[in-house]
């Protein structure tokens, strides 16, 4: 497993209810987390808005929990010299326990509360005088499904509002699911939202981007006993990850900067073995061959005097007896990459169930995973890298039940090929092979210019690159995902539009790398 120094937790709507109630066994009541949750607010809030005296600020407030912590916020407000009113969705009543305590401190502070009618949402103008700050404490992290008809009046207010106030939601904003970032049809969309001890697994999916504006983590003293006894399920890939890159040894020549092996390339697609081999060689490989047909070897070598390639057999298609001639040279190899531009011609099929799983550390990716799925097996020190489609094959399902449940899906795939997944596509999700117990690890990028023909090529290439030196399966995915994701961000910069090619992403990686050291230097 990776160290959880270099991966920030998200967690489930659950796994925060459970750390709120460990942590209140422990003497740490919802009363004192809430209190520490609004000032943190406060000190977020103050990072963008330096000046509060004088500011007009709206606090909406929901019933629960995520209500008390706006609740408890406009107080600090009103003793920042904010002129603040407290807006309760319910009577003052149906506040109760921490929330109705806070309620009480606010009123005896000084706050000025009023509860919301459905003739405050309807009316025009909205308010007496446009607000500076509105705060939207009206749901929190559970949600599931649509909000109710009057949560939907009082978001949609939260909104219109928003068109000339700043939106601090609290911990979510309002109407996005928290364990899957699935909007609701009416959402808040914030300016900045607060979230607290650690960031919730939904605000990290790229659905939730438009709706989060800037995120903001802040602790509120959830004990060290209580967040290692109950480990998240999943974590956010962090730049952190640049300082398990491997070392640079001053005396290493090309046979010790990793030798890997690409086996792919068929009539037509002769350009994907090509990129993951560029792929590699940008990613610090020392020596990269092609594996390819003999009828195909002089069109991959041709403009490619990086790379070296491997004429197996005899014409353009893959044969049995290919199989046999390259398991006599894998052991001149550190790691493989199989797919990228295999075709699915039935020839391919039987090169590779000849050519077995019993293998150097590989990548399984494109063609390969093809016909995987013809003849599941158990794979061993191995990576998988399917798009929505190749899961979708593997898993036996249609892509839109891929797309609904991602996060299952990746641990699924996991457990079923005995590989470390890669499930691409925004937010590209990544689980060990131990399935259930592993956390799954997210992207941080959600990159359109990745979202090219040959892009994924490059990212096996990227991966088999760090596993032909020697990382494990699981490190060399994360590290993959994350400069191949970062290589997508900075070529956006040069095509604001998409129109990108692939190889662009191959060039991008070295100065993708630059970055990411200097952002930890």
């Amino acid at each position: 497993m990776i160290d959880s120094l270099f991966f920030s937790p998200l967690l489930t709507p659950a796994e925060m209810n459970a750390w709120d109630k460990a942590a209140a066994h422990m003497g740490l009541t919802t009363v004192m987390l809430m209190e520490n949750a609004s000032r943190e607010a406060l000190h977020a809030l103050r990072a963008r808005q330096p000046e509060l005296r004088g500011k007009t600020a709206l606090c909406f407030a929901g019933p629960g929990n995520n209500g008390g912590d706006a609740i408890a916020l406009a107080r600090h407000l009103h003793d920042a010299g904010a002129e603040t009113t407290i807006l309760l969705t319910r009577p003052a009543s149906a506040h109760t326990g921490a929330p109705g305590f806070h309620l009480r401190l606010a009123k005896r502070a000084g706050v000025a509360i009023r509860q919301l009618t459905k003739a405050d949402i309807e009316r025009q103008p909205l308010w007496e005088s446009a607000p500076d700050i509105v705060v939207d404490g009206l749901l929190g992290t559970g949600l599931a499904g649509e909000p109710r008809p009057d949560f939907v009046g009082f978001i949609e207010t939260v909104n219109r509002l928003g068109e000339r106030a700043f939106v601090l939601s609290l911990d979510i904003p309002s109407g996005l699911s928290g364990l899957t970032g699935e909007p609701a049809d009416s959402t808040v969309v914030a300016d900045m939202t607060i979230t607290f001890e650690a960031a919730k697994l939904g605000l990290a999916m790229p659905k939730a981007s438009p709706y989060v504006g800037e995120l903001v983590v802040r602790e509120i003293g959830i004990p060290r006993a209580v967040r290692e006894q109950l480990p998240p399920s999943h974590g956010l890939l962090t730049p952190e990850l640049a300082l398990l890159l491997p070392m640079l040894d001053p005396s290493m020549h090309k046979g010790s900067a990793g030798k890997l092996l690409i086996v792919g390339g068929s009539p037509g697609l002769t350009g994907a073995p090509i990129l993951a081999a560029m792929g590699a060689l940008r990613a610090g490989a020392g020596l990269v061959t092609v594996a390819c047909p003999r009828g195909l070897e002089p069109t991959i070598k041709a403009g490619n005097p990086d790379v070296m390639t491997m004429p197996l057999g005899e014409g353009e298609a893959w044969t049995a007896e290919m199989a046999a001639s390259l398991r006599d040279r894998l052991p001149q190899f550190d790691a493989l990459v199989l797919g990228p531009g295999l075709g699915r011609d039935p020839g391919a099929g039987i090169f590779l169930s000849k050519l077995g799983t019993d293998l150097p550390p590989c990548v399984w990716d494109a063609d390969a995973l093809f016909w995987l799925a013809d003849a599941p097996q158990k794979l061993k020190n191995a990576v998988i890298t399917p798009h929505p489609g190749e899961a979708a094959r593997l898993m036996g399902l249609s892509i839109q039940e891929i797309g609904a449940d991602r996060l299952g899906v990746v641990r699924e795939l996991a457990r079923r090929t005995g590989a470390t997944a890669v499930l691409k596509g925004p937010g590209s999700l990544i689980c060990h092979a131990e399935g259930d117990t592993a956390p799954v690890m997210v992207s941080p990028f959600a990159e359109p210019n990745l979202a090219v023909g040959g892009s994924g090529d490059v990212l096996s290439g990227v991966i088999g690159s760090l596993m032909a030196r020697a990382l494990s399966p699981l490190l060399a995915a994360c590290l993959g995902v994350y400069w191949h994701g970062l290589a997508g961000r900075l070529v956006s910069g040069e095509f604001p539009y998409r129109g990108n090619l692939a190889s662009e992403i191959v060039q991008a990686l070295p100065r993708a790398l630059t970055e990411w050291l200097d952002a930890e230097s």
